[in-house]
């Protein structure tokens, strides 16, 4: 039986008092689904290979692919301030996200909305998304009669803490949609891995290439965006709409909370 891996990113904060601020208004979580095998056998060498032949990382100190350092062409990724070294390596990195097998999940929030509708009650905004996500993984995961565990970055200390207690909680008192024992019958473990983006693992490298585009995405959708993509945001977009978990027809990959 293969066993999976949902490798999370966040993109914003949970914070409802910065609600009100157009640029905290929404929160989002980005999961990709890999086979662990697959992983080990070709995203991660495949991932190294184009670290290599473009920037000439090094095993003893590895290129960390992180998008906001590669949008602002930061070192190591000065190359990127040369536009046609940085279209080549455009071209290679979006035949990868072509080329591989995952699965993604994005939810998004709207603190504002969440905030202005339940004046007494609110549930905490990263919980939110954390079970809707796990509830549409869950369902992935019976669709292969598979089971898998959870990834996510390390955000350190208290944050850390935070993530971990909430998705214990899931775990052990499931959701109105799955029941505990299904969701202990499909993941492997109670604990939420929490790992730094120091260890160089490719799956989370890989959703945080993918969640940016992924929540302007669904923004968009719900006109919420007030602006275009950019050329290579289009793009990966565009890939990212054959890559969305879907049942049968519908698509269960991404959701506006």
């Amino acid at each position: 039986m293969s066993k999976y891996r949902i490798y999370i990113d966040e993109v914003g904060n949970s914070d409802l008092g910065s609600s009100e601020n157009p640029n905290h208004r929404f929160l989002s979580l980005t999961g990709v689904i890999v086979d662990l095998k697959y992983i080990a056998t070709t995203v991660h060498p495949q991932m190294e290979r184009i670290k290599v032949d473009f920037f000439e990382s090094h095993p003893d100190d590895p290129i960390l692919f992180h998008r906001k350092e590669m949008l602002n062409a930061k070192p190591p990724f000065t190359g990127f301030r040369n536009s046609e070294f940085r279209s080549r390596f455009d071209v290679a990195l979006l035949q990868l996200l072509v080329n591989w097998d995952y699965k993604v999940i994005t939810v998004c929030i709207d603190k504002l909305n969440h905030k202005e509708t339940y004046t007494t009650w609110r549930y905490d905004p990263y919980h939110y998304c954390l079970k809707v996500m796990l509830e549409r993984y869950i369902f992935f995961l019976d669709s292969v009669d598979s089971q898998g565990d959870v990834m996510a970055e390390s955000r350190g200390g208290k944050e850390d803490r935070r993530l971990k207690d909430s998705f214990n909680g899931l775990f052990v008192n499931g959701t109105d949609w799955i029941d505990p024992g299904r969701m202990q019958q499909r993941l492997t473990s109670s604990q939420l891995k929490v790992k730094n983006k120091a260890n160089n693992i490719a799956g989370l490298q890989l959703s945080d290439l993918l969640a940016h585009p992924s929540r302007n995405e669904i923004l968009h959708e719900n006109n919420l965006l007030g602006k275009e993509f950019p050329p290579f945001g289009k793009k990966v977009i565009e890939i990212l709409r054959q890559k969305y978990y879907r049942r049968g027809e519908r698509v269960f990959g991404k959701k506006l909370l």
